[in-house]
């Protein structure tokens, strides 16, 4: 990024700073309603990721530790009866998303990666409308469920934009007040394995452009923590139809990229 011009470094920062408020407020999406826009900047995605991954284990794991300490202080009642993590469901996708994970890492499957991208997306743009729409798709059997944690896995090996399918799910099995947390335990943990990834490729982890775009990315974070408070006092239809659009955006923004 050392040849860029000051108004693309610039827009490079408000972009992550975009990424941190979609992140937190939502719990998901940092990676991908960001990417799109920083390659119309710089076309070289090995760039931007590493960077991603690593803001989002700080962030994840701050989250998560802050949302571990207030249920045992007790914020609420919901909180203190069952915490702000669902780690019973967690572990359970985990056992179905870790084989595939593992396998979208290293790059064993074949299917090109285009036509991959096009079905997620379609699957997506249809669970985000039942939230738009109010009427949430409820898997009433495991095996269509595995198969979208499966492939959710598979993508987010691969890449950083598996998490829509992978929420479209968790959001049928996780309470409202625990999904945000949940999640970002799950992201710290798929990231945590794509970073093992990069430094075995000899990936360059662009650590010196965290000096001024974590502090970006923190301004979006703060912003977002107040976002994410007024969707859950607002009331369960509120939280789910914003989570529904956000998942259309990233549907059709995947798609018009995936066609491009």
């Amino acid at each position: 990024m050392a040849d860029l011009e000051w108004y693309q470094l610039a827009l490079i920062g408000l972009i992550f700073t975009w990424s941190g408020f979609v992140r937190t407020s939502l719990g998901f999406g940092g990676a991908v309603l960001s990417l799109p826009f920083l390659l119309l900047v710089l076309d070289e995605p090995v760039v931007f990721l590493p960077i991603i991954a690593i803001q989002l284990l700080i962030f994840s794991s701050w989250i998560a530790w802050r949302g571990h300490r207030q249920a045992h202080t007790g914020t609420n009642d919901e909180q203190q009866a069952d915490g702000n993590i669902d780690w019973r469901y967690l572990f359970r996708a985990l056992k179905v998303m870790i084989v595939p994970k593992l396998i979208g890492v290293v790059g064993l499957l074949t299917l090109p990666g285009d036509i991959m991208s096009i079905i997620i997306f379609a699957i997506v743009l249809v669970y985000g409308t039942s939230y738009l729409l109010n009427k949430p798709f409820r898997s009433r059997g495991k095996v269509v469920d595995c198969t979208l944690l499966g492939l959710g896995g598979y993508v987010s090996g691969t890449s950083l934009i598996g998490a829509p399918l992978i929420v479209a799910v968790f959001a049928s099995h996780v309470a409202k007040h625990q999904l945000r947390d949940t999640l970002f335990v799950l992201w710290f943990i798929l990231v945590a394995i794509k970073m093992v990834s990069f430094l075995i490729a000899g990936v360059d982890l662009q650590l010196i452009h965290q000096l001024w775009l974590l502090p970006c990315a923190l301004v979006g974070h703060l912003i977002g923590e107040s976002a994410h408070r007024y969707m859950l006092s607002a009331g369960g239809d509120v939280f789910f139809r914003v989570l529904g659009g956000v998942l259309i955006v990233v549907s059709i923004l995947g798609l018009i990229v995936g066609a491009g």
